[in-house]
């Protein structure tokens, strides 16, 4: 069985806006996403607040999308702190075929399995 699937890496970059950075933000710095880790220049730093409000986007940002999904078109994203003007674009640059067997020891199963494992649980009234 073929367990590839594909991923892409991902660019996300400091910009500038038309309000000043207050935080330690310097407008070209950057961290890469390849595959499932985050990868950071030495001598870059990155705040640990801004990290987190960019991490939930991420593996979406990675993944194919239905063309109007509004993940595939908004790409820029303000720092979490209202009073700072860095932004922060998300860029696609390139794909990446990974293999489930080298990111797991779970079995795949399909969409279908986990559907009726689901009416199962509700038929026999232990639905979570």
């Amino acid at each position: 069985m073929n367990d590839e699937f594909t991923l892409y890496d991902l660019k996300v970059e400091v910009i500038s806006s038309d309000k000043p950075m207050v935080c330690r933000h310097r407008e070209g710095d950057y961290f890469l996403v390849e595959g499932e880790n985050l990868v950071f220049p030495q001598t870059t730093s990155f705040s640990m607040y801004s990290l987190a409000a960019l991490l939930p986007l991420l593996p979406a940002k990675q993944r194919e999308l239905h063309e109007n999904d509004w993940m595939l078109s908004d790409s820029i994203i303000a720092c979490p702190d209202p009073n700072c003007g860095a932004r922060f674009k998300i860029t696609r640059t390139r794909p990446r075929t990974l293999r489930h067997s080298e990111c797991t020891v779970e079995k795949i199963h399909s969409t279908k399995d986990d559907i009726t494992m689901n009416m199962e649980e509700i038929k026999n009234g232990s639905e979570d």
